[in-house]
């Protein structure tokens, strides 16, 4: 069996597995992304909880109202989950810098190719507004006679093309992290998330 199908096999297993009601879970590098921006926003939720709830405005004298969870568990709620983002970012960061890509004949760690599809987006970018400019046009100058020609040292079309081929580089990157981080399973329980 070849090494793509053993993976294919592996993340279809553990997926079987997550769904016939086993109590641990891994969960892929993709949801793993998604599930840092549920804690994140779970963690900023519980924050606002905490103001909710540690103060109450009463009239002096009056009884203080029931509350359904006390400040103690809100805040031991969020510190679980502020382990659990703490862990899961921590297993994200290494197999970042574990699992390769295969790019123009190399293999780069995922972490690298991160950075290299954002670098080659920027590098698109700026070819593409040097692609719009014109080869020469007039500077208008206030009070002079002379005409003042603004003239560009490099071939616009030339750097149109290259911004296109750049941009088109950077979102196959982006496919190939995209694939990798589906075939990746991180030994992390995100059910009670999910």
């Amino acid at each position: 069996m070849g090494n793509q199908k053993k993976r294919k096999c592996l993340l279809w297993r553990s997926r079987r597995k997550r769904y016939k009601g086993d109590t641990m879970s891994n969960i892929s590098l993709a949801e793993a992304v998604k599930l840092k921006s549920v804690l994140s926003k779970r963690i900023h939720e519980l924050e606002e909880e905490m103001n909710q709830i540690g103060f109450v405005e009463i009239e002096k004298g009056d009884t203080l109202p029931k509350q359904t969870r006390t400040l103690v568990q809100v805040e031991q709620e969020l510190d679980d989950v502020r382990a659990d983002f703490r862990l899961l970012d921590k297993l994200m960061y290494e197999a970042n810098i574990r699992n390769e890509v295969n790019f123009n004949g190399g293999n780069i760690t995922i972490v690298e190719a991160i950075e290299l599809a954002t670098q080659l987006r920027a590098k698109a970018r700026k070819c593409k507004e040097f692609g719009v400019s014109k080869k020469e046009e007039h500077v208008y100058s206030y009070g002079e006679t002379s005409s003042l020609l603004k003239v560009a040292m490099f071939d616009p079309e030339v750097y149109r093309v290259k911004g296109l081929e750049l941009e088109r580089q950077a979102n196959r990157l982006s496919n190939l992290i995209n694939a990798k981080n589906y075939a990746i399973e991180l030994d992390f329980d995100g059910e009670k998330y999910f």
